[in-house]
């Protein structure tokens, strides 16, 4: 377990709190000093059965608790730890674009991911959400969040190589992300032989970072290559490892047909992952 603040720069604002404390005792010197040229305050304190002194560190504990209570809201403080599957909502995005036809892996590509998406979603919980995503140059989201298993891996059966041009993994990971924005604990698995040559990857893992999103990948291919109507085509795995090292997830290769089960062993491991709860609200709560 570990605590990651959302906005960092808030922190700095900790820093009132020693300064709280100096003003605190820095006051009451000088405020008991000036009082006692008047009254004896210690006289008055016995009589009465007061400890002012008591009293006023009571009023800056209470403070100073509320002053951090509020600065820890404000940097989004979020506790991280393991988490069942049951407790994650996934988005699969299974790359359809043309080198995806490629057959390295019998008989392409797009069927051995479409194999192992299948084999993950039947070796989930009954209550895990699951939406799915296909996409090339653009996204189509063919199924929204749902328990329904069957309902799920008939979507995935479905996919086609598309007719559109490119492969926008940013756009695959942006709209899973609007599938999964009112979940608490959310994942998205990717699909792909990572041959991005649509949109900015760096800004996609920032987004993903700041949105809680971990995001495991799955490269499907050959760094030497298959086949495709236009020529070769070679598993790029830098990018898809840099999506899922940055967000947290893991990577996992696909290589050939007699890797497909090993690799789906060490896939299901992902079922117990490092899941978020953000602290922000309950402290905001506290506060007011």
């Amino acid at each position: 377990m570990y605590f990651s603040f959302a906005y960092k720069i808030y922190l700095v604002f900790l820093f009132a709190i020693p300064v709280l404390i100096f003003l605190h005792f820095y006051g009451l010197k000088n405020i008991k000093g000036k009082s006692l040229k008047f009254a004896n305050f210690e006289a008055i304190a016995r009589v009465k059965g007061i400890d002012l002194y008591s009293k006023s560190i009571f009023v800056l504990i209470i403070n100073l608790i509320l002053v951090s209570l509020l600065v820890l809201s404000l940097s989004g403080l979020t506790i991280n730890q393991e988490m069942d599957a049951s407790t994650f909502s996934y988005v699969i995005a299974i790359d359809n674009s043309e080198s995806m036809e490629a057959t390295d892996l019998a008989p392409n590509r797009l069927e051995a991911a479409k194999e192992t998406a299948v084999s993950f979603i039947e070796a989930l919980p009954l209550e895990s959400y699951v939406g799915v995503i296909s996409f090339s140059g653009d996204t189509n989201v063919l199924i929204d969040l749902e328990k329904d298993k069957r309902k799920i891996i008939e979507a995935i059966e479905e996919i086609l190589i598309s007719p559109v041009g490119g492969t926008d993994i940013n756009e695959a990971v942006w709209n899973s992300m609007r599938l999964l924005r009112k979940e608490e604990n959310k994942a998205i698995i990717i699909l792909s032989d990572g041959q991005i040559n649509i949109g900015d990857l760096g800004t996609t893992i920032e987004e993903a970072i700041d949105d809680g999103v971990i995001i495991h990948t799955v490269g499907i291919g050959t760094v030497e290559g298959g086949e495709v109507n236009y020529g070769l085509s070679k598993l790029d795995e830098k990018s898809l490892k840099s999506l899922a090292y940055n967000t947290k997830g893991k990577y996992f290769n696909v290589k050939d047909n007699e890797e497909l089960k090993e690799t789906f062993d060490d896939f299901i491991d992902i079922t117990k992952k490092i899941g978020s709860i953000n602290l922000s609200f309950y402290f905001y709560c506290t506060t007011n």
